[in-house]
């Protein structure tokens, strides 16, 4: 097996003016391939259905869609890209937890805040 270290770096995009979504501390991570690497962001928001999204972009390239999940009044929505990346939120945080890493996961993640009606 090949080892391989991969940098991914979060940016936080708060996409609702007066809502705020950040990286927590440590938001650079080094990982060997097939290793489970997780992120996590820090969102404060007075809204009751919150929706969090996370993006990935590589250099030179628009950002690309990997989920979005749920939160507070709007826990049960989901959706996913591809099965190796899931979500979990709490009412202040969202953690991305990717599974079986690969050298081409290395690349810039955003956290995104979205604050909607039901």
């Amino acid at each position: 097996m090949d080892r391989c270290l991969i940098l991914i770096l979060i940016v936080g995009t708060g996409l609702v003016t007066g809502d705020n979504i950040e990286p927590d501390k440590g938001t650079e991570k080094n990982s060997k391939e097939t290793e489970t690497v997780k992120l996590s962001c820090s969102y404060s928001t007075s809204g009751e259905y919150v929706y969090l999204y996370w993006y990935r972009q590589y250099p030179n390239k628009e950002p690309q869609y990997l989920l979005y999940k749920g939160a507070r009044s709007a826990s049960a929505d989901e959706d996913t890209s591809d099965d190796r990346f899931q979500s979990t939120a709490s009412q202040t945080s969202t953690e991305l937890t990717i599974t079986d890493v690969h050298l081409s996961d290395s690349a810039l993640y955003y956290c995104a805040l979205r604050v909607g009606a039901q």
